[in-house]
C-alpha cells in the first residue's frame, strides 16, 4: 500500500495531509479526521483500513498551528496532555482546512468518484459542521460533542449523514443524544446510530480506557455499508 505525505496551502501557512492509497490505484476519496491524540495509531489504522478496502484517505494534521504532527500517547497522562493542547485549538481555522483538504483530495488524479468524510469525537464535530459549507457525498461522524448543540445545521447538510453516538458516554448524555434523534426524525439523509453499551471513543482500539470491541465492531460495520451505499468503491476490469 502506498503512502505519502502531501503539503496543503493555508492563508497562514503550510500543513501535513497524510495520504494512503489503495493497491488498485485509484478510488473514492475520503477526508479522515483526527481525534484530539492527533494523526497517530488509531487515525493511522482506520485509514489502512479504509484504503484495503479501495479509498484514498487523507487525514489532515490539523494541530499544526499548536504543535505540528502532534501525537498524543492514549494514556490517562497522553489524554490530558491532548485535552490541554485542544483547549487552544481554533474550531472554525480547523473546519477551513479540512475544506482545504476536500479540494486538495479532489485535484488528486488517484480520486476518481465521490469524495466523503469521516470524523471521531472532534473530527466527528468538525467534518458535521464541514459538511453544512463543503459539497460532499457522505459523511460520517462518531460521538462528535458539537453535534446535539448544533442541531440546526442538519437543514444546510445535503449529503447522506451517519451519526454515531455511544448511549452511555459521559461526555455526550443519553439526553443530548435524543436531541439529535428527535432533530434527525423525518430527514431521509440522515441515520443515527446508537451503541448504548458504549461510551465516548469506543471505536479507538488504541485506548483501552475507552474502546469497546462488540460495539465498534458493530458501528463499523454499519459505517462501512453507509460508505458502500453512498460513496462505493467501483473496481475496474
Amino acid at each position: 500500500m502506498r503512502t505519502r505525505t502531501d503539503q496543503v496551502a493555508a492563508p497562514d501557512g503550510t500543513f501535513d495531509v497524510h495520504l494512503w492509497f489503495p493497491d488498485a490505484g485509484t478510488g473514492p476519496g475520503i477526508l479522515l479526521v483526527q481525534e484530539i491524540y492527533g494523526v497517530g495509531p488509531y487515525i493511522e489504522k482506520v485509514a489502512l483500513d479504509l484504503a484495503s478496502r479501495g479509498y484514498v484517505v487523507a487525514a489532515p494534521d490539523l494541530f499544526w498551528r499548536l504543535h505540528p504532527r502532534w501525537q498524543g500517547e492514549h494514556t490517562p497522562e497522553g489524554t490530558a496532555a491532548s485535552i490541554e493542547l485542544a483547549g487552544g485549538f481554533d474550531f472554525a481555522q480547523g473546519v477551513a482546512d479540512c475544506a482545504l483538504t476536500v479540494a486538495h483530495l479532489r485535484s488528486l488524479p488517484e480520486v476518481s468518484g465521490g469524495v466523503g468524510a469521516l470524523g471521531f469525537c472532534l473530527g466527528g464535530s468538525i467534518d458535521y459542521t464541514l459538511a453544512a459549507q463543503v459539497e460532499l457525498d457522505a459523511v460520517l461522524s462518531f460521538y462528535g460533542s458539537a453535534v446535539p448543540d448544533s442541531t440546526g445545521l442538519m437543514d444546510r447538510i445535503a449529503a447522506p449523514l451517519l451519526l454515531v453516538f455511544g448511549g452511555s458516554d459521559p461526555y455526550i448524555k443519553r439526553e443530548r443524544v435524543a436531541v439529535v434523534e428527535k432533530a434527525a426524525e423525518g430527514r431521509r439523509n440522515v441515520v443515527v446510530h446508537i451503541e448504548e453499551v458504549a461510551g465516548h471513543a469506543f471505536h479507538n482500539s488504541e485506548a483501552p480506557m475507552f474502546h469497546h470491541p462488540e460495539a465498534a465492531g458493530r458501528a463499523w460495520e454499519v459505517a462501512l455499508a453507509f460508505l458502500s451505499g453512498h460513496l462505493p468503491v467501483t473496481l475496474s476490469r
